[in-house]
Protein backbone atom coordinates (compact mmCIF):
# COMPACT_ATOMS: atom_id res chain seq x y z
CA UNK A 1 0.00 0.00 0.00
CA UNK A 2 3.07 2.27 -0.33
CA UNK A 3 1.58 5.78 -1.35
CA UNK A 4 3.30 8.49 -2.95
CA UNK A 5 4.90 10.41 0.07
CA UNK A 6 3.20 14.24 0.29
CA UNK A 7 5.30 17.36 2.03
CA UNK A 8 8.95 17.51 2.20
CA UNK A 9 9.13 16.39 6.04
CA UNK A 10 10.09 20.23 6.91
CA UNK A 11 8.18 22.29 9.60
CA UNK A 12 6.42 24.08 6.76
CA UNK A 13 5.69 21.16 4.77
CA UNK A 14 4.99 18.16 7.24
CA UNK A 15 5.04 14.77 5.58
CA UNK A 16 1.49 13.74 5.70
CA UNK A 17 0.62 10.43 7.23
CA UNK A 18 -1.97 7.59 7.77
CA UNK A 19 -1.67 4.99 10.70
CA UNK A 20 -1.08 1.55 9.63
CA UNK A 21 -4.79 0.36 9.57
CA UNK A 22 -5.55 3.94 7.32
CA UNK A 23 -7.79 5.37 10.04
CA UNK A 24 -6.14 8.23 11.18
CA UNK A 25 -4.49 10.60 9.53
CA UNK A 26 -1.11 12.68 11.08
CA UNK A 27 1.80 15.07 10.06
CA UNK A 28 5.62 14.25 10.66
CA UNK A 29 8.39 16.49 9.95
CA UNK A 30 12.40 16.43 11.22
CA UNK A 31 14.29 18.90 12.93
CA UNK A 32 17.62 18.76 12.86
CA UNK A 33 17.80 21.93 14.69
CA UNK A 34 16.69 20.28 18.33
CA UNK A 35 19.00 18.77 21.03
CA UNK A 36 18.62 15.59 19.96
CA UNK A 37 17.47 15.87 16.58
CA UNK A 38 13.76 15.07 16.45
CA UNK A 39 11.25 13.52 14.35
CA UNK A 40 8.33 15.53 15.15
CA UNK A 41 4.78 14.19 15.32
CA UNK A 42 1.69 16.31 15.40
CA UNK A 43 -1.56 14.15 15.77
CA UNK A 44 -4.52 16.50 15.92
CA UNK A 45 -3.30 19.04 18.80
CA UNK A 46 -1.36 16.29 20.18
CA UNK A 47 2.75 16.75 19.32
CA UNK A 48 4.85 13.58 20.01
CA UNK A 49 8.85 13.59 19.38
CA UNK A 50 10.96 11.04 18.74
CA UNK A 51 14.77 10.67 18.06
CA UNK A 52 15.51 11.26 14.42
CA UNK A 53 18.26 8.71 14.51
CA UNK A 54 15.10 6.38 14.99
CA UNK A 55 14.46 6.16 11.33
CA UNK A 56 18.14 4.27 10.34
CA UNK A 57 18.16 2.38 13.57
CA UNK A 58 14.57 0.97 13.26
CA UNK A 59 15.91 -0.17 9.88
CA UNK A 60 19.18 -1.49 11.12
CA UNK A 61 17.07 -3.32 13.85
CA UNK A 62 14.89 -4.93 10.98
CA UNK A 63 17.06 -5.92 8.22
CA UNK A 64 18.92 -8.02 11.83
CA UNK A 65 16.06 -9.81 12.36
CA UNK A 66 15.73 -10.12 8.55
CA UNK A 67 11.84 -10.73 8.91
CA UNK A 68 8.54 -9.41 10.14
CA UNK A 69 8.21 -7.67 13.18
CA UNK A 70 4.63 -7.19 15.06
CA UNK A 71 4.31 -3.38 15.58
CA UNK A 72 2.48 -3.23 18.78
CA UNK A 73 1.92 -0.03 19.42
CA UNK A 74 0.84 1.23 23.00
CA UNK A 75 1.00 4.12 25.45
CA UNK A 76 3.57 5.12 27.49
CA UNK A 77 2.12 4.23 30.48
CA UNK A 78 1.31 0.57 29.44
CA UNK A 79 3.26 -2.33 29.25
CA UNK A 80 4.96 -3.02 25.88
CA UNK A 81 4.30 -6.32 24.33
CA UNK A 82 7.82 -8.63 24.02
CA UNK A 83 9.16 -8.85 20.21
CA UNK A 84 7.38 -5.56 18.78
CA UNK A 85 8.82 -2.96 17.52
CA UNK A 86 7.33 -0.67 20.19
CA UNK A 87 9.47 -2.96 23.02
CA UNK A 88 12.11 -2.21 20.78
CA UNK A 89 11.66 1.79 20.89
CA UNK A 90 11.42 1.58 24.99
CA UNK A 91 14.29 -1.09 25.61
CA UNK A 92 17.38 -0.31 27.65
CA UNK A 93 18.93 -2.84 24.69
CA UNK A 94 18.39 -0.49 21.89
CA UNK A 95 20.56 1.76 20.41
CA UNK A 96 19.88 4.77 22.67
CA UNK A 97 19.76 2.72 25.59
CA UNK A 98 15.73 3.56 26.13
CA UNK A 99 13.15 5.66 25.06
CA UNK A 100 13.01 6.87 21.50
CA UNK A 101 10.56 8.57 22.28
CA UNK A 102 11.21 12.59 24.11
CA UNK A 103 7.93 13.74 25.64
CA UNK A 104 7.73 12.13 29.44
CA UNK A 105 4.37 11.26 28.62
CA UNK A 106 3.78 11.16 25.14
CA UNK A 107 7.19 8.62 24.64
CA UNK A 108 4.53 5.85 24.14
CA UNK A 109 2.84 4.70 20.49
CA UNK A 110 6.17 5.07 18.27
CA UNK A 111 4.80 1.30 16.22
CA UNK A 112 1.65 3.26 14.93
CA UNK A 113 3.25 6.52 13.79
CA UNK A 114 7.05 5.87 12.76
CA UNK A 115 6.50 2.69 10.83
CA UNK A 116 4.12 4.54 8.05
CA UNK A 117 6.98 6.76 7.53
CA UNK A 118 9.29 4.26 6.76
CA UNK A 119 7.68 2.55 4.55
CA UNK A 120 6.77 6.26 2.78
CA UNK A 121 10.76 6.32 2.57
CA UNK A 122 10.81 2.97 1.16
CA UNK A 123 12.96 1.90 4.25
CA UNK A 124 10.41 -1.13 5.29
CA UNK A 125 7.64 -2.60 3.99
CA UNK A 126 4.08 -2.56 5.94
CA UNK A 127 0.84 -4.21 6.60
CA UNK A 128 -1.95 -2.23 6.44
CA UNK A 129 -4.94 -4.59 8.55
CA UNK A 130 -6.99 -3.20 11.04
CA UNK A 131 -4.83 -5.23 13.60
CA UNK A 132 -2.04 -6.97 14.35
CA UNK A 133 0.14 -5.05 11.94
CA UNK A 134 3.63 -6.05 11.28
CA UNK A 135 6.83 -4.83 9.59
CA UNK A 136 9.73 -5.48 7.67
CA UNK A 137 12.80 -4.07 6.22
CA UNK A 138 13.36 -3.16 2.41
Amino acid sequence: MTEAIVGSGTRDDPWLLRTPPGTSEYRMYRDESADPPSLVCVVGTTTLAYRLRCLDDLQAMLLDVGDWVPLGSADEQKPAAEGTVEAWARSGTNPVGGWYGLKKGLRGRFGMYVPPLMEALDLAELEHNPRGNRMRAR
